[in-house]
């Protein structure tokens, strides 16, 4: 009718901006979707160990654990969310803003308490008017669907922040994941005692227990066939460049896991030579070495971390074979020295004297031996440590203290990369221009176990005969 009011002008109180008719019909009309009977988590055993272990550790305080939050990537869109590692190890949540705390009991230990946000509210609108609604972002799980899975009590996160303002007595936070939390706290928290709470967290992940081993053996088998695909696509890679190659194991990750564990190196000819190689737009030749140093992550965040270093046209050239049989020579010995009850830095050691050594043998330093690791002469072309922790970084466990990490005792349960290289630098005028340009590394992700270790990447080929003839297989 010509005098009714239109319906643009028909304003919700509620909904500003939106018809009552429009208002109506989105509250309305909505199956029910819980979800019952659900399964705790596979690791739903393990994390409430974690918890007792973190409890037993800090009597009497309060304990905050943030999952973070989401970043901005540009304007209005962001990063994709990865739960912070102390978190993810303490509850197996994955989701942002989430917030675990444990409560001191009056009688002693803790009870650990899973902030969430709930269900999308449909009556007030949130369900699609705001950003993270789950009409916008996808369906969370209820309340009740997470104290399932997770073996919980679940309340939502919106009130954890009053609470902590007002909490009282000792608390301790772990930091750099979530402002707001911190603000609540105040000066309730200092950095000393909340880094003794990151220190505890990292070093409770040195010894990886059989569902972590597990997931490493998973990743670790994706990992290498993701080195298949990339072999497989070698020719398109010429065709394009590096990207192809991070293109094609960063599906791998995908469809197989969550993501890829860090950003993969795909270094073709002299970009070998560069440490962190992450540009991958350069040229992929014939002729030239390709080290790849690439892991997928499981969808539960433990990464694979492997290298191999691969001649792109299928065959070393006799230089090519020296340097890298020299690397593969000094992982052997690496990869010898890890065992329970010896020292950590024994398999770095290790390999650095047999890569000494060959540098004194091709002419390129002065010895004896001795006297070049003494100095560490040989480091202008090793130039990193043979190797680091592994799990769910990784650099796992970095905040550990020295004397149990870098200082510390191998046990079984440990796992740790061995990864020896030698680089020579393009611009590198103390070496003969045939070694310019060449970088070799190797590197497999190795378990400490009862008597000796076991390399989880084995499936890849190591020696040079048995690379190239696995080459030649995957691209018959």
């Amino acid at each position: 009718m010509a005098d009714e009011e239109p319906v643009e002008q028909r304003k919700n109180g509620l909904y500003p901006g939106v018809s009552d008719e429009l208002a109506e019909s989105m509250r309305t009309g909505w199956a029910d979707t819980e979800l019952r009977d659900l399964e705790p988590i596979p690791q739903a055993a393990r994390t409430a160990e974690r918890r007792a272990k973190l409890s037993a550790r800090f009597p009497g305080e309060r304990l905050v654990i943030p999952s973070g939050n989401l970043r901005t990537r540009s304007n209005d869109t962001e990063y994709p969310f990865r739960a912070s590692v102390e978190y993810a190890y303490l509850t197996g949540d994955q989701t942002e803003d989430g917030v675990l705390v444990l409560e001191p009991l009056a009688e002693g230990g803790h009870r650990a308490v899973l902030h969430l946000l709930p269900r999308s509210n449909r009556e007030n609108g949130e369900f699609w008017l705001d950003s993270q609604g789950e009409l916008w972002v996808g369906r969370r799980h209820s309340q009740a669907e997470a104290e399932q899975l997770y073996g919980l009590p679940v309340e939502d996160v919106r009130e954890v922040v009053g609470r902590l303002r007002k909490a009282r007595g000792p608390v301790r936070v772990v930091r750099g994941y979530d402002a707001g939390v911190e603000a609540a706290l105040g000066d309730k928290t200092t950095a000393e005692r909340d880094e003794e709470l990151k220190v505890f967290l990292s070093e409770l992940r040195l010894v990886k227990d059989d569902f972590e081993i597990g997931e490493l053996e998973r990743a670790c088998a994706s990992t290498a066939r993701g080195f298949e695909d990339v072999v497989r696509v070698l020719d398109r890679a010429e065709a394009t460049s590096e990207r192809y190659i991070e293109g094609t194991f960063f599906l791998r990750a995908r469809v197989e896991g969550n993501d890829v564990g860090y950003g993969s190196i795909c270094a073709a000819g002299p970009h070998a030579t560069t440490l962190h190689w992450m540009r991958n737009d350069g040229p992929v030749r014939s002729g030239d070495l390709l080290l790849l140093d690439a892991g997928v992550e499981t969808n539960t965040l433990y990464t694979a971390d492997v290298t191999r270093t691969l001649p792109i046209s299928g065959r070393f050239t006799d230089l090519q074979r020296k340097v890298y049989d020299a690397v593969h020579e000094a992982q052997q010995a690496g990869i010898a020295a890890v065992r329970p009850g010896g020292k950590y830095l024994d398999f770095h050691h290790a390999a650095q004297r047999v890569l000494a050594g060959k540098l004194v043998e091709w002419g390129l330093l002065e010895g004896p031996v001795d006297r070049v690791l003494e100095l560490g002469l040989q480091r202008r072309f090793t130039l990193h440590g043979t190797g680091h922790m592994l799990g769910m970084d990784v650099h796992d466990c970095a905040a550990a203290r020295r004397e149990t990490y870098a200082d510390g005792t191998l046990e079984p349960g440990m796992c740790l990369t061995v990864e020896p290289g030698l680089y020579f630098q393009a611009d590198d005028l103390t070496v003969p221009e045939e070694y310019r340009g060449i970088g070799v590394r190797i590197e497999d992700d190795i378990l400490v176990t009862e008597d000796g270790n076991r390399n989880l990447s084995q499936a890849l080929p190591r020696t040079s005969a048995d690379v190239e003839e696995w080459m030649a297989g995957l691209r018959s």
